[in-house]
Order: C-alpha cells, then structure tokens, then sequence
C-alpha cells in the first residue's frame, strides 16, 4: 500500500469515525430509515468502487503528478511558479474542476443517470458522502486524471486535495447540527452541511444549487448559491420522488439504480 493510499485511507477514517459520532450525539434532522442498513451498504458501495477503479486505472493521481514534473509536462511547469503559489494554484484548480464536473453529472442526461444513485439516499448523513456508483468513480478518476496532466501540479498538492476531497465530502454530509453563528463564519471558506443539504432537496431547483465539495466560492461565483431550503432544514424532503422504495437502499438494487 502505497504513502499516498495510507495518507488517504487513515485520514478519511478519522474523519468518518468524528463525524459519525458528531451527528449521533448532536442530529441536526431526524433519520427516516435505519441508520445500520444505509451505512452497510453505503460503506459496501464505497469499497467496491474502490477496489473497481483501482484495478481499471491503476495508476494514482499523485503518480501521473510525478510524472510531469519528471518529464516537464502540464501549464505550471511552464510558468514554473513558486512553490507555495503552485500548491496553491493546484488545489484550487483542482477543486473547480470537481465543482465543474459535478455540475456537469447533473446537466447531461447520460450522467444524471449514474449520479442519481447519490441522490436516491433517503436520508443524508456523513456516509452519504461516500455513497457514489462504481461508474460515477470511475468516471470522475478519469477527469482528475486529465486535470492533473494538463496542470502539472506538485503531487504533494494532489495528495492534499485527495485528503481534503474524502475529507470534506463527509463533513459536509453528516447529519450534525452546528450552531447557526458558526456555520455563517465556516461557510465563507468550507461547504457546511447545511449548505449541502440543500442541494439533496427533492425539489430539482434545490438538488440544482449548491455544487461545490470543498470550498464554497465557485457555487457564489457562478451562481449556483442557496443558503437554506424553502421549506428549512427540518421540513425539507431528502432524495429523489422516483426513488422512495427502501429497498432502493439495498447494495444491489442501489446499483441497478443508473440502468432503470
């Protein structure tokens, strides 16, 4: 197992172990399905699109980094930056993209389809955020890819976004209530969960809001900003009207759910 992997891994852990226990003891909604059931096979579907895309695309994005800077490929090897400016340059880049492609997966027809998995969750907690179809993985793998050979970027820096992406994606999925004073302040540099929520309303104008995974500034800056639901947080209907059977939560029908 390679650093980068460790790195990832052990981090991402923590994270979910944190914020797990975070929204047991302080829920900001109350949950409308077993939490057990949903984070068996949502924790089921995350490893399995890990181990699928690792066998298809055995290469990491930090190794394609590396293989760059060795051959003086991508944008910032020819501006050639400093160093600081460059992680930082990359880890915004990097960032927009996924805002980008994510916008993207909701705007097209073929990869709604694959992306409604994520939707269908009948409730959001932190292991929503992990709750992503195989293909979806893949997909989304092969976009930071590209991204990473066209910019160049420091592979410390990619292994930051990685850890700060897993990382982000469940904080700002987990069902925990933070106290509106702070979540004002957290938002002007981080997705909170109530800005995310949001953007897993049935109502489609709400799912259509709210892209970003890490840093809020691309949602305001490209008008896709909403800060609270119509209806509040309490009151607001998570998922997809198409997919209110529980048995959608299941392993196996979750993965049905793109060719239906």
């Amino acid at each position: 197992m390679t650093t980068e992997t460790l790195l990832r891994l052990g981090s991402f852990l923590a994270i979910l172990a944190v914020m797990g226990a975070a929204e047991t003891l302080r829920p900001r909604r109350g949950l409308s399905t077993g939490k057990g059931r949903r984070w068996f096979a949502n924790l089921s579907v995350a490893v399995l699109a890990s181990v699928l895309t690792r066998v298809l695309i055995p290469i990491l994005p930090a190794g394609v980094a590396a293989y760059c800077r060795t051959h003086g490929l991508g944008l910032l090897h020819l501006v050639s930056p400093p160093p600081v400016l460059a992680w930082i340059v990359s880890v915004l880049v990097l960032d927009m993209a996924i805002y980008w492609q994510h916008v993207l997966f909701h705007r097209r027809q073929l990869l709604w389809r694959v992306h409604r998995m994520h939707h269908a969750d009948l409730d959001i907690d932190a292991s929503t955020g992990i709750r992503f179809h195989p293909i979806e993985i893949v997909l989304s793998m092969l976009i930071k890819l590209a991204v990473v050979l066209v910019l160049g970027p420091p592979a410390g820096a990619v292994i930051l976004f990685e850890i700060l992406l897993n990382g982000c994606a469940v904080f700002n999925h987990a069902n925990v209530r933070i106290p509106l004073h702070v979540d004002r302040v957290l938002r002007l540099f981080l997705v909170t969960p109530d800005q995310h929520r949001v953007h897993h309303s049935t109502n489609m104008r709400e799912a259509n809001m709210n892209f970003g995974f890490n840093f809020p500034w691309w949602d305001r800056m490209f008008r896709t900003y909403k800060p609270q639901p119509d209806l509040g947080h309490e009151r607001m209907r998570i998922g997809l009207n198409i997919f209110r059977d529980r048995e959608y939560g299941g392993l196996i029908r979750m993965l049905t759910i793109p060719f239906l």
